[in-house]
């Protein structure tokens, strides 16, 4: 997995502010016409590259013609549940797998990671996973699902008072700082990259893997 924590922060572009306002929630102005909430809930994603897994009948080999089992992670959605002091995200997934000799039934395992990501390159924690497709004699397609979970600490998630009241101060015509953007502050954009948080899944590949689907 070191491979894929270096790609983490240049890989995943995931909104962090989103949704619609409710009482105790921040919500910011991004523009003319344009406003958002943020919320203590990490946004969910899959890290480029570890969205797909193919394995080989070879050890080693990347032949098209030596394929085994391909297999796609899709329709990824989360529930959160924001109520304590521990921020728990749940996150459920398909897999969607295909392989070249439908000779027999089979049972592939493929295993996988649920990844606690701050400020878009820390990685706070990770569990690992396997999810099991089920292949029928003469089939050569089969689905499966999976689902993980992550805790996150509220306060860790939480922007500071000061901060807040930064970004949420009324500015008036005239003021020395009325035209300034709060979101443009450096310590404004720091406080906000410490406390956001995201919770990323991906098929969990050795370094061949990684580097075959970069270059395919």
């Amino acid at each position: 997995m070191n491979q894929s924590a270096r790609i983490f922060a240049v890989a995943v572009a995931i909104a962090t502010l989103a949704g619609c306002s409710r009482e105790g929630e921040l919500v910011v102005a991004e523009g003319v016409g344009v406003r958002a909430t943020r919320t203590a809930c990490p946004a969910v994603g899959v890290p480029q590259y570890t969205g797909d897994i193919t394995t080989f009948r070879t050890p080693g080999s990347t032949l098209a013609s030596d394929i085994d089992v391909t297999a796609t992670l899709t329709d990824v959605r989360s529930t959160c549940d924001e109520t304590g002091e521990k921020i728990y995200a749940n996150v459920k997934f398909d897999v969607l797998a295909s392989r070249m000799d439908t000779r027999g039934a089979r049972s592939v395992e493929l295993p996988y990671f649920v990844t606690v990501l701050r400020g878009g390159s820390a990685v706070v924690s990770k569990r690992m996973g396997t999810v099991t497709v089920q292949f029928a004699d003469g089939q050569g397609r089969a689905s499966a699902s999976a689902q993980g979970g992550a805790f996150i600490d509220r306060a860790e998630a939480t922007l500071p008072d000061d901060i807040r009241a930064k970004i949420t101060r009324e500015r008036k015509a005239g003021e020395a700082d009325a035209a300034l953007d709060p979101l443009a502050d450096p310590e404004v954009k720091a406080a906000l990259q410490r406390a956001n948080f995201e919770v990323l899944v991906g098929f969990q590949l050795g370094q061949d893997q990684l580097a075959y689907n970069a270059t395919r």
